[in-house]
């Protein structure tokens, strides 16, 4: 089946379309070249809605929020990961609506470390990490100076939440929802299947028009995220070809199958051009991103992102026995094996 999206009109801030019986899409604002994040309503009981996701913790998102809330009683919330455009209003929706915060563990203590910048999942760690894959001093100087922006889209966390665990099904309203779990984007990801209704909530996992992103982090620097994402959005194809597909960027489709099978193409691609690139002489990830990426990374936001992704692609190609690292006492360099 060819990906074709199920819904064209898109919700404005504070609206709720139906996309399905008993589910509901929101549209909520972002202020990054991403300038957007679905969530998505459930029905809870004959009154009540259970939201999965909340948006960054920004002004504009609580008051589009209080438009929803007029319309729809919480009864829960369901945070598929630990980004800020996920969980960031997690703790004023808990206060706001009364509604219990749904997490996995690994999500939960992600989101806590890195708040309250602990160890590896401090801005310092990641800086440092960088700058041993060769990033340049003002670019790491960039990401420095913008400081703690994840504790910026979550001002505050729930103190206690309720745990989700892989496999584990659970009703919601009428219907009974399974956690498939996802890996490489983020820690624990949680993902909801509903097979009475044939949809997805995949979150972050799966995206219609943009390659998830999968980056390496300081706290863990030998894990290989790229090889845990590919295993991740593999599990997906034992779902039904025509399972409706609810996206946390762009809008619903169907297609399922043959977005993983795009993803894979596109990773198989970037790999292809890491090896080109490291043919002839041992390179960083940072001089290699002008060849994985068409614009000039510059931006902190951005340059974080690309740096993640980089060095994740380099560790993959690594595990596959496609690249060699070199060592030197400042910088590590891989080179292609053949």
């Amino acid at each position: 089946m060819q990906l074709h999206y199920t819904h064209e009109t898109i919700p404005a801030p504070g609206r709720a379309v139906e996309v399905a019986p008993g589910v509901r899409w929101l549209r909520m604002p972002l202020p990054f070249a991403l300038d957007h994040v679905n969530l998505w309503l459930i029905r809870d009981g004959a009154d009540a809605w259970a939201a999965v996701d909340t948006g960054i913790g920004l002004d504009p998102v609580k008051e589009a929020w209080r438009g929803v809330l007029a319309e729809h009683r919480l009864s829960r919330q369901i945070v598929t990961h630990f980004h800020p455009d996920h969980v960031g209003l997690a703790a004023w929706l808990e206060k706001e609506a009364g509604a219990p915060l749904w997490m996995t563990q690994g999500e939960y203590a992600t989101a806590q470390l890195v708040k309250n910048q602990i160890a590896g999942y401090s801005i310092g760690a990641m800086t440092a990490f960088f700058r041993r894959h060769g990033l340049d001093a003002e670019r790491v100087a960039a990401i420095d100076k913008r400081g703690n922006a994840y504790g910026r889209g979550v001002p505050e966390l729930p103190a206690t939440f309720r745990r989700m665990f892989e496999g584990e099904e659970f009703a919601i309203g009428e219907h009974r929802w399974r956690v498939i779990p996802g890996f490489g984007h983020s820690a624990e990801h949680a993902s909801l299947y509903c097979a009475e209704l044939r949809i997805l909530v995949s979150g972050d996992m799966l995206l219609p028009r943009i390659s998830t992103n999968v980056s390496a982090f300081a706290a863990a620097p030998e894990a290989d995220p790229l090889g845990s994402y590919l295993a991740s959005i593999d599990r997906f194809r034992e779902l039904p070809e025509d399972t409706l597909v609810l996206p946390s960027h762009g809008k619903p489709f169907r297609g399922l199958h043959e977005r993983v099978a795009q993803l894979h193409v596109h990773h198989d691609e970037r790999c292809r051009v890491l090896l080109d690139a490291c043919a002839g002489a041992p390179r960083s990830a940072a001089e290699l991103l002008p060849a994985l990426f068409e614009r000039d990374i510059t931006d902190p936001h951005q340059t974080m992102f690309a740096m993640g992704e980089s060095i994740a692609h380099l560790i993959y190609l690594e595990q596959m026995r496609a690249m060699t690292r070199v060592l030197d006492d400042a910088t590590i360099r891989f080179v292609s094996a053949h």
